[in-house]
């Protein structure tokens, strides 16, 4: 019997020196490796949505859209159509009422600075825009405030109601902070702030551009204007790239 027992130590021996000679790793490994999507990201925005609703003096719609390049870095445009009536009064008398509708399209680019949990796919971003609107006004009605009237002075009937004026435009820089949250997967919602400055202005001289579309109330005497979005939108992926995990993520 121990002559058996010899005989198996000395063929199990080589055997056992080899392994000996590796490390014995003890720590569990980490096989799992995630990859970030990459794709186009298509919505519209909520807001002008329920305005449209909501408001009988407007009808809007826009249209969202960004593409991510890199792991940060995404290009983002939006486009949209809106018409919108206005009448301005004082003391009870009617200075103006007008009609605005047009259309406009904004392009950019977006910097991600939300550094994500591993496999969430959230975002608060900045960036810009450059934008363009062409755009119609029609002068509905309007009067005319008579200084020269000895005893009182007075508003009078504009001579000229109906007028309507073709071919305007107006450019202008974005400045966008913004955060986007999924929801489910691919669907996310978000929402942005917006100071706009106007670059060109292009308005005819009987009548200014009060409010433009994509724009909004412009203020006399300054080129900055605010505005803001609540968007819903779905990711269509096109590749993933993997994703380096991080030691914090690990912890």
């Amino acid at each position: 019997m121990s002559k058996y027992f010899s005989s198996l130590i000395i063929l199990f021996f080589p055997i056992l020196v080899i392994g000996q000679g590796e490390p014995i790793d003890l720590q569990p490994k980490d096989t799992v490796e995630y990859k970030d999507q990459y794709g186009l990201r298509v919505g519209a925005d909520l807001s002008r949505l329920v305005m449209s609703f909501l408001d009988e003096d407007y009808t809007g719609l826009e249209l969202v859209g960004d593409y991510r390049l890199t792991h940060k870095l995404y290009l983002a445009a939006e486009i949209g159509n809106e018409t919108k009536a206005q009448k301005e009064t004082l003391n009870n008398t009617l200075v103006y009422d007008f009609e605005t509708s047009g259309s406009y399209i904004k392009a950019g680019v977006e910097v991600n600075t939300y550094e994500n949990w591993f496999g969430m796919n959230n975002s608060i971003t900045f960036g810009g825009r450059y934008a363009v609107a062409s755009f119609s006004q029609t002068l509905n009605d309007y009067s005319i405030y008579d200084s020269n009237r000895f005893y009182n002075e007075d508003f009078l009937p504009g001579a000229e109601p109906g007028q309507k004026f073709e071919g305007l435009s107006a450019s202008w820089l974005e400045f966008v902070v913004g955060i986007k949250a999924e929801l489910f997967a691919n669907l996310y919602v978000g929402m942005s702030a917006r100071m706009g400055f106007l670059i060109t202005n292009k308005e005819d001289e009987r009548f200014p551009n009060l409010w433009i579309p994509g724009f909004n109330k412009v203020t006399e005497g300054s080129n900055f204007g605010v505005g803001y979005n609540y968007s819903i939108s779905y990711l269509i992926p096109f590749y993933k790239k993997s994703k380096k995990k991080k030691e914090t993520d690990q912890q």
